[in-house]
């Protein structure tokens, strides 16, 4: 994987422990896994970002930290990794919770789905409580389906990312045994 390309804009645990702002969780923020890049804290750490990605509301980010200090995960791309869910995404995403939801409880989807969610109307301030509402329409299928799917995110998630850096160290090992070859 590109490590040393990703090393330049990951802080160092010096920045982080220094940093007057972030200090007082020093002691939780210094195991390595954290901020080192190898294959189980990246997987990790992309499993937790898909999983946290999906929770309702600001706390996507935190929830993504917390996460990865208690899993000793990759942090910064755990973080990174939230951002997949946004204004454009979410919507989407939230009603293939609801068509698992529905799935998995046995409820017919067409039977109980709600209006669909517009912003046309709403200010700035006000899309986020109608959000909200719209998403409390949704009933049982919803609460089902978006554990479920933000589980199978990360599972998938992590298999992905953890088969295909296996599958780069094998093709740089290989490489590198060619150009031995050719040396001799």
């Amino acid at each position: 994987m590109p490590r040393k390309y990703f090393r330049k804009y990951l802080p160092t645990h010096q920045s982080i422990t220094g940093n007057r702002w972030i200090a007082w969780c020093g002691p939780w923020l210094k195991h390595h896994n954290l901020w080192h890049l190898h294959r189980r804290s990246v997987a990790g750490g992309v499993a937790v970002g898909l999983f946290a990605g999906l929770i309702p509301g600001p706390l996507q980010i935190l929830t993504a930290v917390l996460l990865s200090i208690l899993f000793r995960v990759n942090l910064p791309m755990a973080a990174l990794i939230t951002l997949y869910t946004n204004p454009l995404t979410i919507v989407p995403l939230y009603y293939v919770a609801y068509r698992l939801g529905s799935l998995v409880t046995f409820q017919d989807a067409a039977d109980h789905l709600p209006a669909t969610f517009s912003m046309t109307g709403h200010t700035l301030t006000s899309w986020i409580p109608a959000m909200f509402d719209w998403m409390l329409s949704l009933g049982k299928p919803l609460a089902v389906g978006l554990p479920l799917l933000a589980l199978l995110l990360a599972a998938i998630g992590y298999v992905v990312v953890d088969g295909a850096w296996r599958l780069q160290v094998r093709f740089a090992w290989r490489r590198r045994k060619q150009q031995r070859a050719k040396g001799k």
